[in-house]
Formats: structure tokens, C-alpha cells, sequence
């Protein structure tokens, strides 16, 4: 088991370049690098040419820190085809991207509107067709998770989107913080995932579906807006037992990554307690040493 950090709360301090040795700093040994402007944007092509990839697999080999993983994120589920072949061709070189940083994993999302669910599903597998040759020959992982606003949001419906795909190399993220919009309860989903969960996101939310979903208003009334928070872990109601339980009893293997946003002004701290609570929760649902293993000494 890996425990990664998503550095995100450092975005606006720091380079691309500079991460390694922040999460170094905070007692990681591996990060994980999410869309950033100066390495792969938000729905935009990667912005890191050969030489900046060199740079960075260098600065983290200094650092001692592993990259777990990447997550590009495009509109490969479209909803126009311009944007799905644009997807495409971002996607291939984040590929290369991986594959020169000695990279194995690259998660996702499925990234198709919720209000066109058909024509999403039908671009994200014509991507799929285009993609999956080209991961497998590379030997990197894909690793979707279901998100807010996007056109598969039901954990179940993303495992059986997952399997549907029929390949080896794809696999499953568990994000806590989007537990609540899951609409099952994480045990049921970790538990369907099975063997592929290969992933987990780790950071809090409260539960927006509590007090018959008054717990949010938002105007004007019935209105799609989806709310949820990437806070500290037990700040919110995920119920990590619960979580940790379900991915002991699947035999759970792969990345923890802390991954809390909106909190920049605390960011040193937090980042030290989330690891300390990724360690906790191993101890208590794996063993003692596997949670031994998941910081720098």
C-alpha cells in the first residue's frame, strides 16, 4: 500500500517542479499530480515539454518521492465530437507524459454531461476505443472514479461501467469526499468493486442528503447544483470505519491519497494530520505494519 499526497493546496505557491520537496517535506513518500496550469491543465492540452518532464522526474528521484499517479481530466465523453477528438490527442500525450516519469497509474474521471447521459456514455466508449490500445501497450493503468456533475454520479453504476469495459488495466477509485453522492453506502459499493479498487481519495464531506436534503439550500429550488467539500478528515460525516473495513475485506493493496482543497491557509498542517490519519486508519483495519510502511522515516 502507497500513501500519496495531492498537493493541490500548494498550487498557488509553487511550481510543478517544486512539489516533490513539499510533500517530502510533509513526511510523504510518493504525490500525486493533479490538473495543474504548469504541467496538465483542467480540460486543456498538457503544458510540459520533453525537457520539463526530464526536469521533474529528476527533482522527485532528488527528493525520494515517488509519483503515484497523474490525473488528466478532458471532456473525452465529449459533448461535442471537436472537444472528444481534442480529448483524445491530450490524452496520448499525458500518456507519453506517464510513461517517460515512470508513472503506472492515471486516474479520471468519466467526464460526460449528467443532463445527456446516452450521448456521453456513447463518446466515452468511442475514447475508450482510441485509448485503452494505446494504455495497455504502454502498460500504464487507468483509474475512474464516478464524480459530481458528471454523467455517471452512482458508485455501482461506475463499477458496472468499469467492468463493463472488460479490460485489465482499468480500475476503480474511491473518492470519500464524494461518498454522499454515490448513493449507496461505501461498503456496498467497495464491496462491488471488489478487486478493482485500486485507488482512494482521502478527505471529508458533510452529508448534503441529510434532514430530506435540506441541509443545502440553494436558490432558486430545484436547481442541479451539486455540493460537496474536500475537507480534513473528521470535519465532516464520511464514515471512514466504515470505508477502511470495506477495503480491508477486498484485500485493498493500492494508493491512499490525501487530497483537501480549499483550506491553502492551513494547508502544512492539515497535510501532516491527514497523513497521520491515513497511518491511523491502516493500523486499525490492516496491520501494524503495513501502516509502517506508508510515511518517510
Amino acid at each position: 500500500m502507497k500513501l500519496a499526497l495531492d498537493p493541490q493546496m500548494f498550487f498557488a505557491t509553487s511550481s510543478v517542479f517544486e512539489l516533490p520537496d513539499v510533500a517530502a517535506s510533509l513526511g510523504y513518500a510518493w504525490i500525486e499530480l493533479s490538473p495543474k496550469d504548469d504541467f496538465i491543465p483542467f480540460f486543456r492540452h498538457p503544458r510540459i515539454d520533453d525537457a520539463g518532464v526530464r526536469r521533474l522526474k529528476k527533482v522527485a528521484a532528488d527528493a525520494g518521492v515517488g509519483i503515484a499517479s497523474i490525473i488528466p481530466l478532458n471532456r473525452w465523453a465529449g459533448p461535442s465530437e471537436d472537444q472528444r477528438q481534442a480529448a483524445v490527442r491530450s490524452w496520448k500525450r499525458a500518456i507519453q507524459i506517464a510513461v517517460d516519469l515512470e508513472v503506472e497509474i492515471l486516474n479520471s474521471e468519466f467526464n460526460g454531461r449528467p443532463e445527456d447521459p446516452e450521448t456521453a456514455e456513447a463518446m466515452f466508449l468511442r475514447s475508450m476505443d482510441e485509448l485503452l490500445p494505446v494504455l495497455e501497450r504502454e502498460g500504464v493503468r487507468l483509474v475512474l472514479e464516478p464524480h459530481p456533475d458528471d454523467f455517471i454520479e452512482d458508485g455501482l453504476d461506475a463499477v458496472g461501467m468499469i467492468k463493463g469495459l472488460n479490460r485489465e488495466n482499468v480500475g476503480f477509485l474511491y473518492c470519500t469526499p464524494h461518498a454522499f453522492h454515490q448513493r449507496h453506502a461505501p461498503a456496498d459499493v467497495i464491496a462491488a468493486a471488489g478487486s478493482k479498487v485500486e485507488y482512494v481519495h482521502l478527505a471529508d464531506a458533510f452529508d448534503h442528503t441529510a434532514s430530506h436534503g435540506l441541509r443545502y439550500i440553494t436558490n432558486p429550488p430545484g436547481n442541479p447544483v451539486r455540493v460537496h467539500q474536500h475537507m480534513e478528515v473528521g470535519r465532516g460525516e464520511v464514515p471512514y470505519d466504515e470505508v477502511f473495513a470495506a477495503l480491508a475485506a477486498v484485500g485493498f493493496d493500492g494508493v491512499v491519497s490525501s487530497c483537501v482543497f480549499g483550506f491553502e491557509e492551513d494547508a502544512r498542517a492539515i497535510s501532516e494530520r491527514q497523513r497521520d490519519a491515513a497511518v491511523d486508519l491502516v493500523r486499525q483495519h490492516f496491520s501494524d505494519a503495513t501502516a509502517a510502511t506508508l510515511t518517510r522515516s
